[in-house]
């Protein structure tokens, strides 16, 4: 039987998640990739105790996340089931409903059909009776927003999520919605969106700002944008590559000569900080407060233990922060 460290609370930093009550780590274990079917699932426990054990007590899910849709959340509930679950109340869970999962009209968007149906599902697949948080995960442009935000705010009314967030949402709509569950007297505490050196998506679209000027919270996924911004491109593509072997997110047309530039331009910029690029990255993600956490994925334990090392140093010079922008803003980014 696993046992948790009991140091796992010394090395992590805990930020407040907008104005809410709830207390993010400023690393969360995002399980999009490598929990799904195809994976090894000692591997995916592993993982799984190595970040609970340095205090990241966040795990991240949704609806379709595999290969195949719901194996991810099918898997990390058998390993509640069989080690983690002891663990529950100091465990943040969440995960979303909003792109496809089953077929048919009610499968997909934001109907409340759709999504407290999925709720039901996700709970049902990881042996829960709630989430901590349940998300929408991505705007839909037809159904209307007051159904959608009706269903999250059902969802935490029933006692099956404690709070409710928005994933993939601008500005302006984030806002909108946010109006809709305040007077719904609905706990909406987190935006989970896109954000790193090369997206600056949520810098654009009005999000980050948004957020925090009406006190919710940020979670940024992709925060390495699909592994470009760590060392493993430095030379070009590797035979491992997830480009070669899963093109589903990263493209092989993605990974120009200007960007593998980029790449190592920013690499010297994170060496004379002391840091390896990946850890420069979460710490770039980081460094004003507006993100209450950053997302990371891992195929292997020790990339858990290498992400954490992020948190020891936030901090960047004005000189540094230019630096930055001149090399990753020569070109249009990723996303932009």
């Amino acid at each position: 039987m696993y046992r948790a460290s009991e140091k796992r609370y010394e090395r992590m930093a805990y930020t407040r998640c907008g104005r809410s009550g709830l207390k993010l780590p400023a690393v969360s274990l995002g399980l999009w990739h490598n929990f799904g079917d195809t994976g090894v699932y000692e591997n995916m426990r592993q993982i799984c105790f190595t970040a609970f054990d340095n205090g990241i007590t966040h795990f991240d899910l949704a609806n379709n996340y595999g290969p195949a849709p719901g194996s991810a959340e099918k898997n990390f509930g058998r390993i509640l089931k069989e080690d983690l679950g002891q663990y529950r109340d100091e465990l943040i869970i969440s995960t979303k409903a909003g792109y496809e999962m089953w077929d048919g009209p009610y499968g997909d968007w934001g109907s409340r059909k759709y999504l407290l149906a999925s709720l039901d599902q996700s709970l049902k697949r990881m042996g829960l009776e709630y989430v901590d948080i349940f998300y929408h995960h991505r705007m839909d442009p037809e159904t209307p927003l007051e159904e959608t935000m009706g269903a999250l705010a059902q969802a935490v009314a029933s006692g099956k999520a404690l709070y409710a967030g928005l994933s993939n949402y601008d500005g302006e709509t984030m806002k909108k919605a946010a109006a809709i569950l305040d007077e719904m007297h609905c706990p909406f505490i987190i935006n989970q969106n896109r954000y790193s050196i090369f997206d600056r998506t949520i810098e654009k679209n009005g999000l980050k700002d948004a957020a925090e000027e009406a006190g919710k919270g940020i979670i940024a996924f992709s925060p390495l944008a699909q592994g470009l911004l760590t060392n493993r491109y430095l030379n070009g593509i590797p035979a491992d590559s997830r480009i070669r072997t899963d093109g589903r997110f990263l493209h092989a047309e993605a990974l120009t000569e200007e960007r593998l530039q980029q790449i190592r331009n920013l690499n010297g910029i994170a060496a004379g900080r002391g840091q390896t690029l990946a850890e420069m990255a979460l710490s770039w993600v980081l460094k004003d407060g507006a993100v209450t956490s950053v997302l990371i994925g891992a195929s292997k334990p020790e990339q858990v233990l290498d992400n954490i090392r992020a948190i020891e140093n936030t901090q960047f010079t004005e000189e540094e922060l230019k630096k930055i922008d001149s090399v990753s803003m020569q070109r249009s980014g990723i996303g932009e």
